[in-house]
């Protein structure tokens, strides 16, 4: 080796050496840590199954959680396409759980029957009882394809129904039952598919897209199309067969392939209404705003009508109540043979428009020969429609700049008739919601109104919030006089809420009950009778935890506005005995157009003390008052927006919480944490740049910078363009100069959630170690908006304990520490 080329070699080590030494604590790749014990069990506490009742209401069937997810699930491939997460080994969703274990149990007692006949390493979705409650059917996720298995009720056996996998891509269950519970309406892979295509060496060219002056705002959506082998990919994976499937196996194709997102027998059973998207795709929107092609077909395969063919809809203004203009919201009336119904907006679809009217429902009846009929027009946006029978129906309209929501009765055989309002009123106005319509399912299987008297009257279920925390009810409203008779309410020391009627009377109801220190159990009550029955015993799911005090608390901030929190203690902790506490405050704001609907209670005070790993909660068991769910209310009355004052409401809302933790002397005012995930995350930042309340922060899953989402976000209806100042105003990205507080930044490497983008946690970030702040950066591999493996969940719980246990337990007095508020004018 020549003399010039060892010194090179030597300089390169040296630096390289150097570059290790410098770097080393920031650069070390960590792996994944536990945290203590009390945190970890939390992870690993067993999780209450899901329950289904049977259609004549007679049969629970509970569904068996399965623990978490393990990093190396969570690592199977995945595409991204199109707004949608697939796994191309079985062409199904990507990160589903699902359960692991069906069981039967009567409502009458007894015990439970377990399903048998599945696979051993069944994962099982997409629950449904067959209308006369004889069969269940669910899909069961393998490695390499997704099954539709059946369940015979009587003797608890499942087997496979058919031999060709299903395509469970798109959204919602692959499958639906037909009326005469013997036949299934399926989205299968066809055997005749040929293999995925394969990713070009080189591009045939650039990538180019191009507009011609037209207005195509879009937020921030994530999984878009990106190039033409995106496009070819997604319309392999997306492409279904419509099939009928018999429960003797029996399989009849219906039309020709293609990229189906549902596919819905009508109530008699002899047609199914079919919309499947086409080209030309998008690289700007996610598929549900594809082209779609909307048709009814018979039972034999044959098109009797195209309903619609529904163009690309990139141009949706991005006002809150906007709407793609032709045919949407299509479906089946619920208590008609074979009618359809749907919205179209009369306003162009933009909200911002000014306009008599906003929507007209219309109807088709079989043979779809006719012209449409119209129902009626509303002058807010369609929000959701309730069937009753041929001479009662409910109508739901909202308008978000006003928080308007209206229910209408109309009368379906009198079309045009000017409908009868039943219900105006604000849907911030939790204490006067009068609660949603009890249904029942008729003899097509479908969900229809549970009336009484006659059809004058209706059954309302409601969480019944008021100033002494929700109280859930169930009452019977006369139609007509708007009357009402309450039948049941929950008392306490209860937290108990109404499920559904299970008999023709109205008189014997199941409902699911709870206390401070019992979990949630189903219960069968008479209303003639004060005792009622359990049907279920879920044990506790953390029973060295039952002595950890939780509370409800309220209070108010310094201009008047009552706010709320659970305040959390350790188990054992006496204030005056052992005085103040570390705090752990957890958030998420929320806007507002009243002040009074903004003080108003969310809670109850007796429902179960839930410590489940995912907030703040958790630490109450490392020595920390946590106050969780903390008010944060953002109001903007009048002509005033919500977001005109953020951080100055923000600020507010959080030295109004620590006060009142400080009053009960629970809380030491120099050691309190801040935290937030999404758009608590976004609080978090913003609390740390403009006050000096928190000793440190959590920020998890956040944006950051605001200009990166400038058709909107959140509440924010005004463009980048419209409030450039409310952006940089709102953007904590812009202040990182005034934060001088640890902040501890944790966020899923594939967030797929609209606006939070991983390179805001990154960008934000660098900003921070740029101007020399303390913070941290986690990026959790594989991890969504939500964390799902085991590894993640310990890991964060790990850092986050850590974090709290440098910044906040054990930090040092500050001096001059200030807690009246913003830190000024800027």
């Amino acid at each position: 080796m020549s003399t010039i080329l060892r010194h090179a070699v030597a300089s390169v080590l040296a630096l390289a050496v150097l570059f290790v030494l410098a770097a080393g604590p920031v650069l070390a790749q960590e792996t994944y840590q536990m945290p203590p014990d009390d945190l970890s069990k939390l992870v690993d506490a067993p999780i209450t199954p899901g329950v289904s009742l049977s259609p004549d209401q007679r049969l629970m069937l509970l569904m068996h959680q399965p623990s978490l997810k393990s990093i190396a699930e969570l690592a199977e491939p995945e595409l991204r396409l199109a707004g949608i997460r697939i796994n191309p080994r079985n062409n199904g969703p990507s990160r589903s759980s699902g359960y692991v274990k069906l069981t039967f149990k009567s409502l009458d007692g007894g015990g439970e029957r377990p399903v048998t006949g599945l696979p051993d390493d069944a994962r099982i979705r997409n629950v449904r009882w067959a209308p006369d409650g004889q069969h269940v059917a669910f899909t069961v996720d393998l490695t390499e394809r997704i099954d539709l298995y059946v369940a015979d009720v009587a003797t608890a056996r499942a087997r496979r129904l058919m031999d060709t996998p299903v395509n469970n891509a798109f959204w919602g269950a692959p499958y639906e039952w037909v009326s005469d519970s013997k036949t299934l309406i399926v989205r299968g892979i066809w055997p005749s598919r040929n293999v995925a295509p394969e990713k070009p060496l080189a591009p045939a060219g650039p990538i180019i897209q191009e507009n011609l002056g037209e207005k195509a705002p879009a937020r921030t959506y994530q999984d878009l199309l990106k190039n033409p082998y995106d496009e070819e990919i997604f319309a392999y994976y997306m492409t279904a067969q419509v099939m009928r499937v018999s429960l003797d196996g029996a399989v009849k194709p219906l039309g020709e392939p293609g990229m189906v997102m549902s596919a819905d027998p009508s109530p008699n059973g002899q047609y199914v209404l079919v919309e499947t998207i086409h080209r030309p795709f998008s690289y700007l929107v996610p598929a549900y705003r594809f082209p779609n092609r909307i048709e009814v077909f018979d039972l034999d395969g044959n098109l009797v009508k195209e309903i619609a063919d529904l163009p690309l809809a990139e141009g949706v203004p991005t006002a809150f109540g906007s709407v793609p203009t032709g045919i949407r919201s299509i479906s089946w009336r619920a208590d008609a043979e074979a009618t359809l119904y749907w919205a179209e907006a009369l306003d162009g679809g933009d909200a911002r428009a000014e306009a008599e009217y906003r929507d007209q429902i219309y109807m088709l009846k079989a043979p779809f020969d006719a012209a449409p009929t119209p129902l009626v027009k509303l002058p807010l946006r369609y929000a959701g429609m309730t069937w009753g029978d041929d001479d009662l129906a409910l109508v739901n309209e909202s308008w978000w700049s006003t928080r308007k929501r209206r229910t209408y009765v109309v009368d379906p055989s009198k079309p045009g008739a000017e409908p009868r309002v039943l219900f105006d009123l604000s849907f911030e106005d939790r204490y006067n919601d009068p609660g949603y319509p009890m249904t029942r399912i008729n003899d097509h299987g479908a969900y229809v109104l549970r009336t009484a008297d006659g059809g004058g009257s209706i059954y309302m279920t409601g969480t019944g919030a008021s100033p002494e925390g929700n109280r859930p009810f169930l009452r019977k409203l006369d139609l007509e006089t708007g009357n009402t008779e309450e039948l049941f309410r929950s008392q306490a020391p209860y937290y108990e809420r109404p499920i559904t009627l299970v008999d023709d009377s109205g008189m014997k109801l199941m409902t699911i009950r709870e206390t401070n220190t019992e979990p949630p159990n189903f219960f069968l009550r008479d209303l003639g009778s004060d005792t009622p029955m359990a049907v279920t015993d879920f044990p506790h799911p953390y029973p060295e935890l039952a002595a950890i005090h939780k509370e409800s608390i309220q209070y108010q901030r310094d201009d008047g506005v009552p706010l709320s929190a659970t305040l959390y203690l350790p188990a054992g902790y006496d204030a005056e005995r052992d005085g103040p506490l570390p705090a752990f405050v957890w958030a998420y704001p929320r806007e507002f157009k009243s002040a009074d609907a903004a003080g108003q209670r969310r809670d109850s005070p007796h429902q179960f003390k839930r410590v489940s790993y995912w907030g703040a909660v958790p630490y109450v068991t490392q020595g920390y008052a946590v106050i969780d769910n903390a008010s944060m209310p953002i109001i903007g009355e009048g002509d005033a927006e919500p977001n005109d004052t953020f951080r100055e409401q923000l600020v507010l809302n959080a030295k109004g919480a620590i006060d009142e933790g400080v009053r009960r002397g629970v809380v030491d005012p120099e050691r309190v944490a801040i935290g937030g995930h999404s758009y608590g995350a976004f609080m978090t930042a913003n609390l740390l740049a403009h006050s000096d309340l928190f000793r440190a922060g959590i920020a998890r899953s956040g944006a950051y910078n605001r200009t990166l989402t400038p058709f909107g976000f959140q509440a924010e209806e005004r463009l980048f363009w419209e409030a450039p100042e409310i952006y940089y105003y709102m953007s904590p990205f812009m202040h990182v100069d005034k934060v001088n507080e640890p902040i501890l930044l944790i966020h899923g490497e594939a967030d797929n959630n609209s606006g939070t983008f991983p390179l805001q946690s990154r960008r934000y970030y660098n900003a921070l170690k740029g101007l020399g702040k303390t913070a941290r950066l986690v990026m959790l591999p594989h991890e969504s908006h939500g964390y799902r493996a085991r590894e993640s969940i310990m890991h964060m719980l790990w850092e986050t304990n850590r974090w709290l246990e440098t910044y906040v337990k054990n930090a040092p007095p500050r001096e001059d520490m200030k807690v009246e508020g913003p830190t000024g004018d800027e």
